[in-house]
């Protein structure tokens, strides 16, 4: 998005994008209007009952959209009595059909609600089997060429009915029509959806979202940053509704959503958001409501200037050149550093910071730790910080790695010359100001234009107060979230700012967050990855029970990555990279995936988890305990 020199000052600085208007019945979006919040049910659609007191929740809890799974003429048809229930109850929030396979839903859902959700990659083209395809460029124009068939008379019905159309693309739908032209890449992702945008422009049919999701935090964040660049080269400005699908739940599913939607919204991008987690879905308005909050105050902050490096992609960044100081920088994954602070339990932070004082007792710990210059004396893995008063020091101390603490604006003549001088220096960065992102880019630009190759570890501090963990984990997500996409850092340091010592979030839960931090980011697995869907109308089974059973019985396995899907409309696609899926196959019916091979199908769910864990036992992956 931000490519030349001339919108760099973007880049470093909050700045929204400019969208077009939708009108979603009552309450538009885009242009000017706040970004809006939204979730979507998972009751059935044809239980009318359930339904609108779900409808209900979700909206007392702030949403101003509501989603329902469509999968059949009987859903589209009840949505009716759904919307009717609501109005009598004074309740006009906007309803949204979520349609699949099937584009005479489609058409019959826009003429009852405000707003259609299509998914390019099984709308006309048939379901993804996974198969490459060859298709020469006649046979390729006229499979596009189905789609314009299709898609105009629904264009049709919504113009008359004054419909909005979501045009939502998931990295797990693709069909086998763009991957055999694209591959599963960003540019296939972009152009599943330019096909049916370039439509809509051509039909003059202005009432249109877009949506490109994933459970890929990284594939999510680039796809989207590809797509406004592309809009924009095609005179588009459609505004966006961001997520990322499959999030999971709990402490998983807040910091991936932050992390993917976060590094999105701090660019400006971004007119509508839901954060996908395999929970209640009144839940996830709240974490999406103090996302969007803390992000759009960075709105008229203090300009930060600098100056893109020229050898940046914001598109396609790649990792910052750095030279590696023992194992920080260079292909190293991102570092950890925690502080000590007289923790009992045990830690796995790469780096423990021990201030002024090493600990007395050291036999529990097997990383390296990091002390005050002035406290400090060689000692095998035991390294000196200095502040960036303390520069004309840095030479008299004979260490093989060093760390220098330091405010982002003091990286001044002084400093880079230092850092010139001294390749051993790691810098730990940190941030004085509300637009963290900013800071971090500026500073870090700045040295890449210079030349620095030193590695940088990003030192994000706040007051840690125990009632308030998610905040925690949203913020901390957040302020590093574009800077990690942007391949900018070689670690992570959260710290405690808070005086009441006994109020604070512990240090291990604290370590825990950045180790989490880069998980989500997809730069560094340390535990089980899980893969979860929030579960809709089209979920067969307990989904929330499920991975509660599953995620109890395989924690701690860093190289093992399990995907736990509702149904079969994403499950295949978004959990391609999992080692192991499990998939609602037909009511209270659940088939086991190794990789995309189904190996187990129909299985009765109460026997599925452990058919599942035997499955694992019999790789090798579980032990048979």
């Amino acid at each position: 998005m931000y490519d030349s020199r001339s919108k760099s000052v973007a880049y470093f600085n909050y700045r929204r994008r400019s969208s077009s208007i939708v009108r979603v019945g009552n309450i538009p979006m885009g242009g000017t209007y706040p970004v809006r919040l939204q979730s979507m049910t998972t009751t059935p659609t044809t239980d009318t009952e359930s339904s609108v007191e779900q409808c209900k929740r979700i909206i007392s809890a702030g949403g101003e959209y509501v989603r329902l799974t469509t999968q059949g003429m009987r859903e589209a048809e009840n949505l009716r009595s759904i919307r009717k229930a609501l109005h009598d109850e004074g309740i006009y929030t906007p309803l949204v059909a979520d349609v699949h396979f099937n584009p005479a839903v489609a058409d019959a859902a826009a003429a009852i609600v405000e707003a259609v959700r299509i998914n390019p990659g099984n709308y006309v083209d048939s379901a993804r089997t996974f198969k490459h395809l060859e298709y020469t460029d006649e046979e390729y124009a006229e499979e596009v060429k189905r789609i314009d068939e299709r898609l105009r008379p629904l264009l049709n019905l919504c113009r008359v009915h004054h419909t909005a159309l979501r045009i939502g693309v998931n990295h797990g739908s693709l069909s086998d029509r763009i991957m055999s032209r694209y591959g599963d890449t960003p540019a296939g992702i972009v152009e599943s959806c330019m096909e049916f945008l370039r439509i809509c422009k051509r039909e003059n049919f202005r009432e249109v979202v877009i949506s490109i999701k994933a459970s890929d935090t990284a594939v999510m964040v680039r796809s989207v940053r590809l797509l406004v660049q592309q809009m924009e080269r095609e005179g588009m400005r459609y505004p966006l509704h961001l997520g990322v699908t499959e999030a999971g739940e709990g402490e998983d599913g807040r910091i991936k959503s932050a992390v993917g939607i976060g590094a999105l919204l701090s660019d400006g991008i971004g007119d509508t958001i839901r954060v996908s987690l395999s929970e209640a879905p009144e839940n996830e308005i709240p974490v999406a409501r103090k996302m969007r909050d803390y992000i759009l105050a960075r709105e008229g902050l203090r300009t930060i200037g600098g100056r893109m490096n020229d050898g940046f992609n914001y598109v396609s960044p790649q990792r910052r050149r750095t030279e590696p100081v023992f194992h920080v920088g260079g292909e190293n994954a991102p570092v950890v550093i925690a502080d000590y602070n007289d923790r009992k339990r045990p830690s796995q932070a790469d780096f423990l910071y021990c201030g002024a004082r090493m600990p007395k007792s050291r036999k529990d710990y097997g990383g390296a730790y990091i002390v005050d210059a002035n406290a400090w004396r060689s000692r095998p893995n035991v390294y000196p910080a200095f502040s960036f008063h303390m520069l004309s020091q840095i030479d008299a101390y004979d260490a093989p790695l060093k760390f220098l603490f330091l405010p982002c604006p003091a990286l001044d003549v002084a400093t880079v010359n230092c850092l010139r001088e001294h390749p051993e220096l790691v810098l730990i960065l940190q941030p004085t100001q509300g637009n963290t992102i900013g800071e971090f880019r500026s500073a870090i630009h700045r040295m890449m234009n210079r030349g620095l190759t030193n590695p940088i570890v990003l030192f994000l501090h706040y007051e840690l107060q125990q009632e308030a963990l998610e905040d925690f984990q949203i913020r901390s997500a957040v302020d590093c979230s574009a800077v990690l996409f942007d391949g900018l850092c070689d670690g992570l340091y959260l710290a405690d700012d808070a005086q009441v010592r006994r109020k604070s979030i512990d240090e291990a839960t604290v370590e825990h967050t950045a180790f989490s931090l880069l998980q989500a980011a997809g730069l560094r697995r340390t535990r089980t990855e899980y893969v979860s869907c929030p579960g809709c109308g089209r979920t067969l089974y307990d989904l929330q029970g499920t991975i509660a059973r599953i995620k109890a019985a395989t924690q701690g396995l860093p190289s093992l990555k399990i995907a736990v899907m509702g149904c079969i409309v994403n499950g295949p696609g978004e959990m391609a990279d999992a080692d192991y899926g499990y998939v609602g196959a037909a009511r209270g019916r659940i088939s086991l995936y190794r990789g995309r091979e189904c190996v187990e199908k129909n299985i009765p769910e109460e026997e599925a988890v452990a058919h599942l864990l035997q499955l694992l036992r019999n790789d090798g992956v579980l032990n048979e305990t």
